[in-house]
């Protein structure tokens, strides 16, 4: 099945009601990982660059060669995006490298500039058959959209969609980037207010800090795209952490990395049967 549009795999599972999985790259073994953890559940999944790691590495282009490459050769379908992108340039960079799918990031911005920039940036990348996702910032919150407390306005949401183009919308409903607890409390209602008003895939930031039971009711309250980064750098870093542990003579850094990959695919194969259910 290989690499395939972000477009066609998200607009597949929002008709259908179903999740899913979108797991953050910080180096090539997350990108192995998170498609083997795919392959072992049999399931489509969404590998997700962001801005962070493309300046953790100096450049977008070594680690998006290696990941687009990972995923032509897997045995599942596959889609990459770029996630968290305030830079448009990086947007450009990303669409000529063949991602399927951007997220251009103008919530810090006040609302006209977020619209205006979003809309130019969302245009050109269109314009390339490329599917664009963007977040409503400020939104009940002065913190930013995914700040504690902070919750999007169904109807401002659909004159945002509206007057940008997007595809899809991260949307604020009780979740917070970075957490490292899984008791984020979200607001099922609203989901179904926002699933209700807009007519394009709803996605939700924060689901590490989301439990299992909190990431299955919001699919079947209408999320669609679930993202997921820190929950998958915790169990990395734990099974780095221990294979050290259990193993200090050795040097190979293959030996400790082979482990934390394998821990990464056994999660994404998990999180992704957990959430590829039905709304009916």
């Amino acid at each position: 099945m290989a690499l395939i549009p972000t477009g066609d795999l998200l607009t597949a599972a929002w008709k259908a009601g179903r999740g899913v999985g979108a797991f953050n790259v910080i180096q090539i073994e997350h990108a192995e990982g998170i498609v083997a953890g795919a392959e072992k559940a049999q399931l489509p999944v969404i590998v997700q660059i962001s801005e962070n790691t493309v300046a953790y590495h100096g450049a977008l282009s070594p680690i998006a060669t290696a990941t687009l490459e990972i995923a032509k050769r897997a045995r599942i379908p596959v889609a990459v995006h770029l996630d968290h992108a305030t830079n448009p340039d990086l947007v450009d960079e990303s669409v000529a490298l063949g991602f399927g799918s951007v997220m251009f990031d103008a919530s810090a911005l006040p609302y006209e500039e977020n619209v205006t920039l979003t809309a130019e940036v969302a245009a050109r990348a269109r314009g390339q058959g490329v599917f664009v996702e963007a977040e409503l910032g400020e939104v009940r919150g002065k913190d930013g959209v995914h700040a504690p407390g902070a919750r999007t306005d169904p109807e401002e949401a659909l004159v945002y969609v509206a007057a940008t183009g997007v595809d899809a919308l991260a949307v604020a409903v009780g979740s917070s980037h970075a957490m490292l607890t899984r008791d984020a409390a979200l607001d099922f209602e609203l989901i179904a207010r926002l699933r209700a008003a807009l007519q394009v895939p709803l996605v939700l930031h924060g689901s590490s800090g989301v439990p299992d039971e909190g990431l299955e009711s919001a699919v079947r309250h209408g999320m669609t795209k679930i993202n997921i980064a820190t929950h998958l750098n915790k169990v990395f870093t734990e099974a780095l952490t221990e294979n050290i542990r259990q193993r200090p003579a050795k040097v190979d850094p293959r030996v400790y990395l082979g482990a934390a990959r394998t821990a990464i695919a056994d999660q994404v194969a998990y999180l992704l049967e957990l959430i590829n259910l039905s709304r009916g």
